[in-house]
């Protein structure tokens, strides 16, 4: 992707919880009969295992995507962060333009299928505890052993160790501070979740320069 050293996001336990936050991600392969292929579903980080991290998740095994896996050759995997408008009028410096700040990673790497029911078994344990975690009173995975067996069969699991990993935070680093400053509190004011969020990104940033 484009990406400018200013915008530059290097710092791997940052780049980390940004995934882990916004894990609903866009799996990017190549196929050799359909072209650029695309899935979106939430993936699980394994910041263990790899250099840079191993990526955990399934697709519907009625999605061919999966049958490309072995030839895919690299994989691009997509993690969207918070993102939102920025006018004009928050500037001091003026004239100036409105743009569009927000937060994004590209992770790369070589899928590789998931074999036998523990690790599928595993897998699905995990993302249920990770996304039941919020609710005061957790869904456990506990379903009839033909049924579970029924849904697994219908679902293909892989996993993804990352080898090349690019973070864009684009913060407004290229105005001056007190432009940031103003954006930042402009965004604050808000009351939007996301907006919200860029302007604590923003803030720490700033706090760090």
């Amino acid at each position: 992707m484009y990406l400018p050293k200013s915008f530059e996001q290097k710092d791997l336990a940052s780049l980390h919880e940004l995934m882990s936050q916004y894990s609903f991600a866009t799996l990017v392969t190549t196929s050799a009969t359909d072209g650029l292929v695309a899935s979106h579903l939430p993936l699980l980080l394994d910041a263990t295992r790899g250099t840079y991290g191993t990526l955990v998740g399934h697709l519907a095994r009625a999605n061919h995507q999966w049958r490309d896996f072995e030839n895919a050759g690299e994989t691009l995997v997509i993690f969207q962060g918070p993102h939102t408008y920025i006018s004009p009028s928050w500037y001091e410096t003026v004239p100036s333009v409105p743009t569009w700040n927000y937060a994004v990673i590209h992770a790369y790497g070589q899928p590789r299928l998931l074999e036998g029911y523990a690790p599928m078994h595993g897998l699905l344990q995990s993302l249920v505890q990770t996304h039941e975690a919020q609710f005061a009173h957790p869904w456990p995975l506990d379903l009839p052993s033909d049924y579970m067996h029924t849904m697994m069969a219908a679902i293909v699991g892989f996993e993804i160790e990352i080898t090349r990993l690019e973070g864009k935070f684009k913060l407004s680093q290229n105005r001056t501070l007190p432009d940031q400053q103003l954006v930042t509190a402009a965004l604050e004011q808000l009351d939007e979740p996301l907006a919200s969020h860029v302007a604590a990104m923003m803030q720490a940033a700033q706090n760090k320069s």
